[in-house]
């Protein structure tokens, strides 16, 4: 089931709308604060987020800008606001979708399952899961515990091929191969030098013991 955070400061429109997407088969967050709304998003990590930008105090612009700062949860705007300014300004701060209100909820319905499945088929293209962190293959990052940190072209290589062979040795020849893919000789050191970095990187991000090595074999993650 997928988890929908709503950011909506009305209470009757929040609890209507909650009631009815939990009913369609959703989980609901919909809280009634809004002081450290950004951290909670974060933590919640949920699959998509439902944001009124008319919020008492809170500018919902800013609120869109931080969240997708730190994060590549869907963002759907719904709003009174019913410009073309308004839909610009949402979408160049990173916003998936523009609703204005009032609105058919079956056809916001419609809406959030058409984020969600352009979600998931950007993800599978463009990263891996990798159970405690992602490799961002279109950013060369991996995402851990909501920071990212970047790869170089080389590093990037290495533990995607690693992961696509998981549970799998992966022999020094394959990773040459696949890092250089030329006949050109390189010397076996510069693996080593790049296995050594990455291993490096991770450890500093917080994740060890990511990559084993299997002794006269290779190397092999799990």
């Amino acid at each position: 089931m997928k988890k929908l955070f709503i950011i909506e400061d009305d209470k009757k429109i929040r609890e209507e709308l909650s009631t009815f997407l939990s009913r369609n088969g959703y989980i609901c967050e919909a809280p009634n604060h809004f002081e450290n709304i950004i951290q909670e998003v974060l933590s919640k990590k949920p699959n998509l987020v439902l944001l009124d930008i008319n919020l008492p105090g809170l500018d919902g612009y800013y609120l869109c800008r931080e969240i997708r700062k730190h994060s590549d949860v869907p963002i759907i705007v719904v709003t009174s606001r019913n410009t073309e300014i308004d839909e610009l300004m949402a979408m160049n701060l990173g916003a998936d979708d523009f609703i204005t209100k009032p609105y058919n909820t079956h056809i916001l319905l419609a809406h959030i399952s058409s984020v969600l499945k352009r979600a998931l088929r950007e993800m599978l293209k463009e990263s891996i899961d990798c159970g405690e962190f992602v490799i961002n293959l279109s950013r060369s990052t991996i995402q851990y515990r909501n920071r990212e940190y970047e790869l170089t072209k080389n590093e990037l290589k290495v533990l995607t091929f690693l992961y696509e062979n998981r549970g799998n040795i992966v022999s020094r020849d394959d990773l040459m191969t696949q890092l250089w893919d030329s006949d050109v000789f390189i010397d076996d050191n510069t693996l080593t030098v790049n296995i050594n970095r990455l291993r490096k990187k991770l450890e500093e991000a917080g994740l060890e013991e990511v990559i084993q090595t299997k002794r006269g074999q290779g190397y092999m993650v799990k």
